[in-house]
């Protein structure tokens, strides 16, 4: 299973969501824009903030995935999108999606998280990351919840900055967050509208001239003035003010605070090369390595759970392949019968770093994450033939699912902790006694629905 040659043209979709310890609404169909006719996203980024974090809720979620991610999946898998990351500190839950064939491009995956609440201590505030290679190219994901109230806008900036320094990722050539080739920050920034009173910042909204209030916006005021905020773009906020609402209304807060409305919740990003470009004298590369470019900025105003609206932005992402095929490719030998044992045949690149504890799983074709496997095997335990090019593997026919159906192989890496390597897709035919007794009973069935046709009426 591999993508196209050529240049890679990935469209990833950002939620940020402050979802006020709510549990998951009904539908997320506009959030993730799933009814778009025109393509469908290549990978999911979901920033969450103020995920239910109390004791019980929070030690259950440290042994089982939390109710989010859980919903998230069952949304994704049966499109074909795969959980490749997730981390969670408290109240802040960061997950990323990517579609099957992107999953063996997607490597070095490494996340960190930095508490700055009482002091550091406590993970209420902070940021918590994801970076990874894709398609070669670094990419990381910074979700942040800071501090809140109007006044705190230099608290906020202080603690950006602690969040950069703190977070160092293992290896020599991505050290930190700041070296990568695109970050991508973004969370519940609580940043504020200063000097306007109440009245003139709801008529500027209820008039749509947003425009008005972005010269006072907390955000947009310390870009001007702090030069490492210069280096991250933004979209155009043209969309309402995506806090304080009351719930499940789209009126802002009606309580007796009746808290000004702000954009507290953003997404902005920072290209590495273009840094580079504006500080260096020379010429302008022939063909960019990487570019991103900004689809949609919006709100989704539908959504009532929260005080907080949530906000997506949806990227293209251009990127020539500096791997241009998979480390591994795998697929099965024959056809497979679950009353027999499997074969399955490998080959891997010359720069594969190969483990003892590498293994090869069964998926279905609808998997959710690297460890929700049918079945595996140990590549070197069961390790059947070797050549030049290739190796074989066999899967005991004990272990191979009764019922038989549509599945995938994956090659996990243990040095690279992550997948590089899917099969295309494959029938597995069920055992004879299953599909014996599988025919018995649609002659049974069949009979009944004759006899019914005969003497009605009939209820089985």
């Amino acid at each position: 299973m591999e993508p196209e040659e050529g240049p890679q043209h990935l469209r990833l979709h950002l939620v940020t969501w402050n979802v006020g310890t709510a549990s998951p609404p009904p539908d997320v169909t506009s959030l993730l824009q799933l009814n778009l006719q025109d393509r469908e996203m290549d990978m999911y980024v979901i920033g969450l903030q103020e995920v239910n974090s109390k004791i019980v809720n929070f030690l259950s979620d440290m042994a089982f995935d939390d109710p989010w991610s859980i919903f998230f999946m069952n949304v994704l898998s049966p499109l074909r999108y795969v959980k490749v990351s997730s981390i969670r500190m408290q109240g802040l839950l960061l997950l990323v999606f990517a579609k099957q064939p992107h999953v063996p491009f997607i490597r070095d995956i490494q996340s960190q998280f930095t508490r700055t609440g009482l002091y550091g201590y406590w993970g209420n505030k902070g940021g918590v990351t994801t970076r990874m290679s894709v398609y070669g190219h670094t990419i990381c994901f910074l979700n942040c919840h800071l501090p809140a109230h109007m006044e705190n806008a230099g608290q906020r900036l202080d603690d950006f900055e602690r969040i950069l320094e703190m977070q160092q990722f293992e290896g020599e050539k991505i050290p930190n967050v700041l070296d990568h080739d695109i970050l991508f920050w973004f969370g519940d920034l609580n940043f504020r509208i200063e000097d306007y009173g109440l009245h003139f910042i709801r008529e500027s909204i209820n008039n749509s001239r947003f425009s008005l209030l972005w010269e006072k916006d907390q955000l947009n005021m310390a870009k001007k003035k702090e030069p490492i905020l210069q280096e991250f773009m933004e979209g155009p906020l043209k969309f309402k003010p995506t806090y304080k609402f009351d719930l499940y209304s789209n009126d802002y807060d009606t309580s007796g605070k009746k808290r000004k409305p702000a954009w507290t919740d953003r997404i902005l990003w920072r290209v590495k090369h273009l840094l580079q470009l504006a500080s260096e004298a020379g010429e302008m590369p022939e063909e960019e390595a990487i570019s991103v470019s900004l689809h949609s900025y919006i709100s989704h105003m539908s959504y009532g759970i929260s005080d907080h609206k949530p906000v997506t932005g949806t990227f293209e992402l251009e990127m020539k392949p500096l791997p241009p095929v998979p480390l591994v490719r795998l697929h099965p030998v024959g056809n497979w019968d679950a009353e027999q044992d499997a074969t399955v045949r490998y080959s891997t690149a010359p720069e594969f770093p190969s483990s003892a504890w590498d293994w090869i799983g069964l998926y279905k074709v609808t998997f959710k994450h690297a460890n929700d496997y049918v079945m595996y095997a140990w590549v070197q335990d069961n390790e059947i033939s070797s050549e030049e090019d290739a190796k074989q593997v066999y899967l005991s026919a004990e272990e191979l699912p009764a019922t038989g159906g549509e599945f995938l192989l994956c090659y996990y890496s243990n040095t690279m902790q992550s997948l590089v390597g899917i099969s295309q897709p494959f029938q597995i035919q069920p055992r004879r006694m299953l599909a014996e007794k599988d025919l018995a009973w649609d002659g049974v069935s069949r009979m009944q629905e004759q006899l019914c046709d005969e003497k009605p009426p009939c209820d089985f």
